[in-house]
Order: structure tokens, then sequence, then C-alpha cells
């Protein structure tokens, strides 16, 4: 089988966690993820040494921040066990977790942010099936081919 290098793309609020937050602790567990599709990505499809392009959203310019690295294999979401926690899955429990995260390590802060408007303006080079452009889409997490992620960090 092929060991391949994916991509992907992560998507953060800046004031909850921000690339620079990356890039202070180094390596950080993504919880808190509460989609299925998202953490079928992160349960099933993510390997360490993946590529992450992390994305600030939600926030005055969404864009691409910066990369990372995916840095572990998919393991049990620790806040889903927190009463106390705003992730907290009552249904959740260790013999059977529901959510899953994996760790990403920080690699570079890019130079600028790639604004998402600026992203929407290269909808023919990325193709429509690129989640971050169709409509409707709120995924969190979500793969990237790795033509559009080299095309990607080009704008930078």
């Amino acid at each position: 089988m092929s060991k391949r290098r994916r991509y992907w793309l992560m998507k953060s609020e800046p004031d909850a966690f921000s690339i620079d937050d990356l890039q202070r602790v180094g390596t950080e567990p993504w919880d808190g993820v509460r989609n299925y599709q998202a953490r079928n990505f992160m349960r099933d499809g993510m390997k360490v040494g993946d590529g992450v392009l992390f994305y600030h959203s939600n926030t005055k310019v969404p864009g691409i921040a910066g990369t990372a690295t995916v840095a572990s294999t998919a393991y049990p979401d620790e806040t889903q066990f927190d009463p106390d926690s705003k992730y907290y899955d009552p249904k959740a429990t260790r013999e059977e977790p529901r959510w899953q995260l994996v760790d990403i390590s920080f690699e570079r802060k890019l130079d600028r942010i790639i604004p998402l408007e600026e992203i929407k303006g290269h909808a023919d080079e990325l193709g429509e099936e690129f989640a971050l452009i169709r409509r409707g889409n709120r995924l969190s997490v979500f793969p990237v081919a790795a033509d559009q992620y080299k095309f990607l960090l080009s704008l930078e």
C-alpha cells in the first residue's frame, strides 16, 4: 500500500486557538470536533506526517494562516468525558468513545494570511469539489488534494 502524504485543511477560531498558539506550544491535540464526518476524517484518513493547512475562521479576515503536520494517530478526545467541558458528551463512555482527535505540530506561519476571498477567486484552479469554497460547507476538517495544497501555498 502507498504511503503517500495526504493533506488536510483544519479550521480554528483564532480567539480560541491560533497559528501563533500552535507555534508557541509546538504540538497540540485537535480537540472539540463534534461533527461525525470531520471526526471520521481524523480517525480513518489522517496519518502521521500528513500536511495541514491551518485556517483561521470566524474572524474579520478568515484565511489560511500557516501549516502544520499530523503528529499522532487518532485517539479518544478526553473532553467528551469531562462534565465541565463545553465538549462533554454524556453518551460517550471510555469503553465506547464517540469522539476522536489527532495531535498536530507546528510547521510554519505564512508570511501573510491567504484570505478566503482571494481563495474564492481561484475556484477554477481549485476545482468545484474544493470544500472550502463549496456553498453550505461548514466542516472544520476536510481533505485537500496535493495539487490544491501546493496551489494554495503558491498564493503566499
